[in-house]
């Protein structure tokens, strides 16, 4: 993962509605990814009425509620969320792939862009880097959700 963050352009998203999943296991981590999500889309002018935060149990439960999220009418873009730590066996990558390829399942059939942000590391240390560290992952999910919302209505006019 890169810690050079893309350059960015400003999106008035005052018109926009974004759906966020977010799952609870490793819930202090994916709370600071949340809260720097909805940072970033209060700061692009999303109105807190076109923002719905969905939890789940945990990153593998992710893609499905990305999914019925996704199926709402006006829904312009999805970002989902989990943070996934290694341990003594790659279970972590194992379901990070999963999540990954459902994700952008998710996105393909219903026509709506899903942001995969779904943290992967090797440990503690790196996640906290990615969630509540000076790496602002969060903004970059939520940023990317409004780019593709330009462009998802760009490509419908």
């Amino acid at each position: 993962m890169s810690f050079a963050a893309p350059t960015s352009r400003i999106i008035a998203g005052a018109t926009f509605q974004v759906g966020i999943v977010a799952a609870y296991y490793n819930e202090q981590l994916v709370n600071a990814l949340l809260v720097r999500v909805l940072e970033e889309l209060h700061r692009s002018g999303v109105k807190e009425k076109n923002i719905r935060v969905l939890r789940v149990p945990g990153s593998h439960e992710v893609p499905w509620a990305a999914g019925e999220l996704a199926r709402l009418k006006g829904c312009d873009a999805v970002v989902a969320l989990g943070v996934l730590i290694g341990g003594d066996t790659n279970h972590h990558e194992m379901v990070g792939q999963s999540v990954s390829q459902a994700l952008q399942q998710v996105a393909l059939t219903t026509r709506v862009p899903v942001i995969n942000g779904v943290i992967v590391t090797n440990t503690l240390a790196q996640a906290r880097s990615r969630c509540i560290g000076r790496i602002d992952r969060g903004a970059e999910f939520a940023h990317a959700a409004l780019e593709m919302a330009v462009l998802k209505r760009k490509l419908k006019s």
